[in-house]
């Protein structure tokens, strides 16, 4: 039986997962594609710590997988940018297959990649590196290839949505939360990456490119986090009858492709309401298919190296679908939309002087700007700050940005400001 032999590069969560998940599945994974999958070499850059693979299996050369000649898919795992860059442009040029989770480098460099790969007959896969397990990136490509679809709204950090899910069930501050989801490992030391949104933003560039067939990189997508977002937010949205989640959307618009991530208070009823702790969910809108919603979790070890261990089966069949896969679909030439453009409704809590005409003032300044309201409910008194909860009708980020920055002029009579779109469900 012919064996396919992996070089893989990174033994951490998600490359001893995908060991295990090898080694567990080895007598199925025969009988599915005929052929045996061994991880032959894998790189790691420190000796000593227990490893689930034997001593003579390790390395700390790269060149050593790469010179082997009966390796024949390098897997990396390491993420970041570099020294993953140079490792995996190294092994295309050899002529080897590559499958990444990286989305870093996917999101920023993997128009680069594809030329790579297609140059020196090479196929590089890269399923999870959006959406853990959840299967994303082979329906985009293969499943609804013959659609055109028009949108993307969905929940793409685990971290995030664990922080918001304990501040809806269990009432904890936003500090509380991170602290909680840093000591289950949901959330790194540095937990910036993800509660600013960049983490998310990078996967909604790597979706976005797909599914519009137009050049997305992180640096496109309006970016937003969820530092702001305290307890009172989140309990004055259930008044409102919603919850707050951060959400990716990419859009088609008649001025270019919508793509931002944010904080969005979502009706109670609407399913994604309902997508709770580490869990992922997104929900994919084609003129034909109409809408999918995808579901399960969006990042861990075993999830992950499932979606991996999918794509080094997809070359390891040798199918022309795995080329497909490969292929850059970015044909389109499009303009990215500008923030400014996007209309939503807005929910805005600020602190004002408790004394007449104050409410007023700021009604006039939204005025201004053509900004109408919808509700105005004052919630608490604090000293002598009153803190009121105002709920707009549809208006532009432009013009709410400018009378935001005239609020913000007044010092003396607003001293903080809380600004949190609704998500359109339409």
């Amino acid at each position: 039986m012919t064996t396919i032999n992996l070089g893989l590069l990174g033994l951490g969560t998600v490359g001893s997962a995908l060991v295990d998940l090898i080694e567990k599945n080895a007598g199925s994974i025969e009988s599915k594609i005929g052929k045996q999958i061994c991880v032959k070499k894998a790189l790691i850059r420190s000796a000593g710590k227990p490893r689930n693979l034997p001593a003579d299996r390790l390395t700390m050369s790269f060149d050593e997988i790469l010179e082997d000649p009966s390796i024949s898919v390098i897997v990396e795992l390491m993420g970041g940018i570099q020294p993953a860059r140079a490792y995996i442009s190294a092994a295309l040029r050899a002529g080897k297959h590559v499958v990444t989770a990286n989305k870093d480098l996917i999101s920023e460099y993997g128009q680069e990649l594809f030329q790579l790969a297609a140059e020196h007959g090479s196929v590089m896969l890269f399923e999870g590196s959006v959406g853990g397990g959840i299967p994303i990136i082979r329906p985009l490509k293969q499943c609804l290839a013959g659609d055109h679809v028009t949108s993307i709204v969905g929940i793409l950090n685990g971290t995030t949505n664990y922080i918001l899910t304990k501040m809806t069930q269990d009432g904890a501050d936003y500090s509380e939360a991170l602290s909680q989801a840093q000591a289950l490992g949901y959330a790194e030391a540095d937990p910036a990456s993800d509660v600013r949104g960049l983490d998310a933003a990078r996967k909604l560039a790597i979706l976005s490119s797909i599914a519009f067939n137009v050049r997305v990189k992180p640096g496109n997508v309006y970016t937003e986090g969820i530092e702001h977002i305290s307890a009172r937010d989140i309990l004055y949205a259930k008044e409102l009858g919603c919850i707050i989640k951060l959400t990716g959307i990419a859009r088609e618009t008649a001025d270019g492709v919508d793509v931002r991530v944010h904080p969005s208070l979502i009706p109670a009823d609407h399913p994604l309401a309902t997508v709770h702790n580490a869990m992922n969910a997104l929900f994919i809108k084609g003129v034909a298919v109409g809408e999918l919603m995808f579901y399960g979790p969006g990042a861990g070890g075993a999830a992950t190296a499932t979606a991996v261990l999918g794509d080094i089966l997809e070359i390891a069949d040798g199918t022309t679908s795995s080329m497909r896969l490969s292929s850059c679909t970015c044909f389109r030439q499009m303009n990215v939309r500008p923030a400014g453009l996007n209309v939503s409704r807005y929910y805005i809590r600020v602190l004002a002087k408790d004394k007449p005409g104050t409410l007023a003032k700021i009604a006039g300044i939204l005025g201004k700007y053509g900004i109408s309201l919808r509700a105005v409910i004052q919630k608490a008194t604090i000293n002598d700050m009153a803190e009121v909860v105002f709920v707009t009708h549809p208006a532009t980020e432009q013009d709410l940005n400018q009378a935001m920055e005239e609020v913000a002029s007044h010092p003396r009579l607003f001293s903080s400001a809380t600004v949190i779109r609704f998500l359109d469900c339409r």
